[in-house]
């Protein structure tokens, strides 16, 4: 068990918690939410005691062992993926590390046998001749290959270095498992690998993440970071979720009963505080009133943005035509003789690796060609697309309110304004330079450039990258009632299952077109052997 005693910690004047208790228990998994800047990710690093607080403590029997998913991607430069990993179990590293140091020695000594005696057993009770092939597991399923085991961590890509950390972290059984977004970075099949190594997982877990579908299939309690502390409910995200919901929509029902009450207890008092047979009653009511507390609805630090996509022209029944299309590039075939129609209504969803996808979108918005067939989109089409590399479009130092006028012809400033508020960006968040904006703002203000454009085809590519729940919730809600056709690529679980008619696969220089729901696509065995995934 792992638990806070009256934590309490602000930031530059901001109080994130104050005089916080929570026991997290073991054989639970805690799903750890709370607006962008609501102390999540501070508050894990507060349990890991790599952040010290104003007051408080936090509570865990000495020997426990906590294990954390790092977020520095160099620290393990000059070390081997495979070693990487196993450090994930300090005593052990720490027993292995030793053990070699003694068998090296030239002048191996009775002392030095004894010692390496007691190492051996207590390496023998860490199953660390095991340790190896655990670690090696670890990163097969995690989408590392065998022949990069051996690798350096500064020779592997970065989006490698996340995962062998992530490893690192699940190594060893730890008795306390802290996770800050494990899931970037990772692709469907390692995310639906980790949401089933968790669920057999007996310890305590505590996690933050954007995936719902990923929260809803690990969690069985939901640590809510909110009111400047944190507050602990049973059942998954989604069952949070709805009950916070009706919670807060209950409480406002009988608010509004009271106040009917209070205004009524007024009016009488008013009209018969001056007449003698009336004045008792008039005395009783006024007790009563005084009697009356309006319960507080405290403020919620979540805020949801208002996305709508609203086209400004109908879409006609087709909106895209592809016939034989083939598109390369220096590494090979991006796609070959590819034939694909799309109709109005329909909302396409791409699979396969990530470079191929944005290849794909980029095609379609334009930014490049076809090298060979044909590519055509319908009379009626108006396309909206938001790329997946979005930071050319914050190099200038404009402020955010210029940089949307731009993109908003004939509205005016203090048209924009409401605009912008209504995206979570009020007061003088309107004169902030784009070039500073975080990556949620800058993707917010994409959303507000494709909204500007009223588009009845939108392409997104990755479009919950750096969003919050709130965000990611309000996006998913307009897609859904979005009445156009919609391309997008995402490794949201839930985001694609709520979304997507069709699939359109892109592998090796082949495609598959599919059209199945998502989840179907999800367990389809033909799809596992396709991408040579095995897992372990």
């Amino acid at each position: 068990m792992i638990s806070t005693e009256n934590l309490t910690l602000s930031f530059a004047g901001r109080t994130l918690f104050e005089n916080a208790n929570v026991k997290f228990n073991p054989g639970n998994a805690y799903g750890l939410i709370g607006a962008n800047g609501a102390g999540k990710s501070t508050f894990l690093r507060c349990l890991s005691g790599e952040q010290s607080t104003d007051s408080g403590s936090v509570i865990m029997a000495k020997d426990l062992r906590l294990s954390t998913l790092e977020q520095d991607h160099f620290k393990y430069d000059d070390e081997r993926a495979i070693d990487t990993v196993i450090q994930g179990h300090k005593q052990l590293w720490s027993i292995m590390q030793e053990k070699e140091a003694i068998y090296l020695k030239p002048d191996f000594s009775d002392e030095d046998g004894i010692r390496a005696a007691e190492l051996e057993t207590d390496f023998a009770d860490m199953d660390g001749w095991e340790a190896e092939a655990n670690a090696s597991r670890l990163l097969e399923n995690l989408n590392i290959p065998t022949s990069k085991h051996e690798m350096l961590l500064k020779d592997m890509e970065d989006n490698e270095k996340i995962r062998v950390l992530l490893a690192k972290a699940l190594f060893g059984n730890p008795d306390v498992l802290l996770l800050d977004e494990p899931t970037n970075h990772l692709d469907v099949d390692s995310v639906l690998w980790l949401e089933d190594f968790l669920l057999n997982f007996k310890n305590t877990l505590i996690v933050v993440s954007h995936d719902r579908h990923f929260l809803d299939k690990v969690c069985t309690h939901i640590a809510d970071v909110d009111f400047q502390t944190v507050s602990l409910y049973t059942g998954n995200y989604t069952f949070w979720y709805h009950t916070s919901q009706l919670a807060l929509e209950q409480r406002r029902s009988d608010n509004k009963k009271k106040e009917e009450k209070v205004r009524e207890l007024r009016a009488f008092i008013q009209r018969f505080s001056a007449n003698a047979s009336k004045s008792k009653q008039a005395t009783s009511r006024r007790n009563l009133l005084e009697k009356i507390n309006l319960d507080e609805i405290k403020p919620s630090n979540r805020k949801y943005p208002y996305i709508v996509f609203k086209p400004e022209r109908e879409l006609g029944n087709d909106v895209l035509f592809m016939e034989g299309a083939t598109k390369k590039d220096e590494s090979g075939v991006v796609f070959r003789n590819l034939d694909l129609q799309l109709k109005k209504g329909e909302r396409l969803v791409l699979a396969g690796p990530d470079s191929k996808k944005t290849q794909f979108m980029d095609v379609l918005a334009g930014e490049t060609n076809v090298d060979g067939g044909e590519l055509r989109w319908g009379r009626t089409v108006n396309v909206g697309y938001l790329p997946k590399d979005i930071e050319p479009f914050f190099e200038d130092d404009m402020i955010l309110l210029d940089w949307l006028h731009q993109y908003a012809v004939g509205k005016d400033m203090s048209e924009l304004r409401g605009f912008l508020g209504r995206m979570l960006f009020s007061g003088d968040d309107v004169k902030k330079k784009v070039s500073v904006l975080s990556g949620g703002e800058k993707m917010r203000c994409m959303f507000s450039r494709i909204m500007l454009q009223d588009p009845n085809v939108v392409i997104l590519d990755t479009p919950t990258s750096h969003l919050d729940l709130e965000s990611i919730t309000a996006l998913n809600e307009a897609l859904e009632n979005f009445s156009g056709a919609l391309i997008f690529a995402s490794d949201d679980a839930q985001f694609c299952s709520t979304l997507a008619t069709r699939i359109l696969e892109l592998r090796d220089d082949a495609y598959y077109d599919l059209r199945m729901d998502y989840g179907s696509y999800l367990k389809d065995e033909t799809r596992l052997e396709r991408e040579g995934r095995v897992f372990k």
